[in-house]
């Protein structure tokens, strides 16, 4: 569903051609061609109505196929029998028997091979790149490193150098960054954007790990963070594939203009700060941007503001925030946790896997790409961010009890009962911590009365157990049916001449030690 949902973005959000399509999703034109038919017969555009869920989605593309055609032959995989025909002893005669195994009415094995060789034939094929305008950014970091010392300690880190240029104009990009990491990456191409002044429809980077979650030649994985940028921009990612550089010549070049142009002038001076080797950086760059080409009449500059600036996307209104994403699991009281913080999520989900989204000030919880929950970012571990509706009615009711509400319940079963929920509260270091015996007594009352629980109350009191082990104890035992026994005050203190007291040894003690 994700895939599909990307289709349908490129398609009526940024404009791009099937071929397009296929290329930054990995799917065949027919597929893509195949989605946006069954898009439009099922009436969907783009953005999809807000309650609109996988499952919904997956239901409205997808109904129940009809049976199958009989004069149909299904088609061999040839990408999968090329493949196969690289391993050892493995035979194009061999992958013809499997297949017609599989599928009894198939292709014949001189059919087969020769449709086979007519496939193969196009897969040296070299095209010329002649990129269109406004159409692709290609991103890199350059090879070479900067130098910046701390003021303070002498101590020099080097900085890495992010590199983007346009397609058709060659117009160039460059800032540098601490690292290379996640943030800085996607901190480079909102630069990048806001520096070209609108968005291309993609953009093209190496299969460098802090965009590319996993190469691969034929469907590389984008790290989450970087589809929620090109999400936000609306445009589509299309890494290179490992070990073909002609996919990536542009940057490569422009890479290589940079380190000549740019870094080559900059080796002599010392730079203290980021900000400062950005300046030098940039006044730099818009002297490249405006140096004439050498083959061509003009400059990138003046080619970047004919050609590709009058065709760019315009910025969204506000820029990218970082986000990062995180899988999780809705635990037995239904929280998910995000840096030792737990946050709530609908009690129904618990046990389910979500989609954790999150900056440096909200948290959103998603469930098959739903979100289900939003809460402000917090930093304190071992908390909880709770939402009342998330809890289970049960959960919400018990949460309603105060102090205040407790005791006039209490005192509607009877002055014992109220006397004996005061003393619970008030034996514990937080009244809170007495609810769950206060409500226990709740529950005997509906068990057994209020009559016997007023009755169980005060001999509690009496007998100085206030807690609801003791009173639960006196009701299944039948004890509140009984007499409350007074006490027998003891006698008073005898008082005579010959009785000394402990007052008198006391003294003579203190006075023999004293001596």
């Amino acid at each position: 569903m994700r895939k599909i949902k990307e289709v349908l973005r490129l398609h009526f959000e940024s404009g791009l051609s099937e071929r397009q399509i296929s290329k930054i999703c990995v799917l065949g034109k027919g597929t893509v061609r195949r989605f946006l038919k069954r898009a439009g017969a099922a009436g969907l555009t783009w953005p999809l109505p807000p309650g609109l869920d996988d499952a919904a989605l997956e239901k409205q593309l997808f109904p129940p196929p009809p049976p199958p055609s009989a004069g149909q032959r299904p088609q061999p995989d040839f990408a999968v029998i090329h493949k196969e025909l690289k391993g050892p002893n493995v035979t194009l005669q061999l992958l013809w028997e499997e297949y017609k195994q599989q599928h009894p009415d198939g292709y014949s094995y001189s059919r087969l091979s020769e449709l086979y060789g007519e496939w193969s034939k196009r897969l040296d094929l070299v095209l010329r790149q002649d990129h269109r305008a406004g159409e692709k950014m290609f991103v890199d970091h350059a090879g070479q490193k900067v130098a910046v010392i701390d003021r303070l300690t002498g101590e020099t880190r080097e900085a890495y150098v992010f590199v983007a240029v346009l397609g058709a104009s060659n117009y160039t990009y460059a800032g540098a960054t601490w690292t290379r990491g996640l943030r800085d990456w996607i901190g480079s191409h909102v630069r990048a954007f806001e520096f070209f002044q609108g968005c291309t429809r993609l953009v093209v980077p190496d299969n460098w790990k802090s965009g590319v979650k996993q190469p691969c030649y034929y469907e590389p994985v984008l790290n989450p963070t970087y589809n929620d940028l090109a999400v936000h921009y609306g445009v589509g990612i299309l890494p290179t594939r490992p070990y073909h550089a002609r996919d990536k010549a542009k940057v490569e070049a422009g890479v290589q203009v940079v380190q000549r142009w740019v870094l080559a002038a900059l080796r002599k001076r010392q730079f203290f700060s980021l900000a400062e080797l950005n300046e030098a950086i940039g006044e730099l760059t818009g002297k490249l941007n405006r140096r004439p080409f050498r083959k061509l009449p003009g400059t990138r500059e003046e080619l970047y503001r004919s050609i590709d600036l009058p065709v760019l996307r315009p910025l969204p209104a506000q820029p990218y925030v970082f986000a990062e994403w995180k899988r999780a699991r809705v635990n037995i009281d239904y929280h998910v946790e995000l840096e030792h913080h737990y946050y709530s999520a609908p009690y129904q989900l618990v046990g389910k896997e979500v989609d954790v989204r999150y900056t440096g000030s909200t948290v959103e919880i998603l469930y098959q790409g739903r979100r289900v929950s939003s809460h402000a970012r917090s930093n304190r571990p071992g908390k909880h961010s709770t939402l009342a509706e998330h809890r289970p009615k049960a959960h919400q009711k018990y949460l309603e009890w105060t102090p205040s509400r407790i005791v006039e319940w209490a005192a509607t079963i009877g002055p014992f009962t109220a006397q004996l929920a005061e003393r619970i509260m008030a034996e514990k270091p937080h009244p809170e911590q007495g609810y769950r015996s206060c409500m226990g007594l709740i529950g005997l009352g509906r068990r057994y009365g209020k009559e016997r629980l007023e009755a169980a109350a005060q001999r509690a009191m009496h007998l100085q157990a206030h807690s609801y082990p003791s009173v639960k104890s006196i009701l299944a035992r039948g004890l509140d049916r009984q007499n409350v026994i007074e006490t027998v005050p003891l006698p008073p203190p005898v008082e005579h001449p010959n009785i000394r007291g402990a007052a008198y040894y006391a003294g003579s003690l203190f006075e023999e030690v004293a001596e």
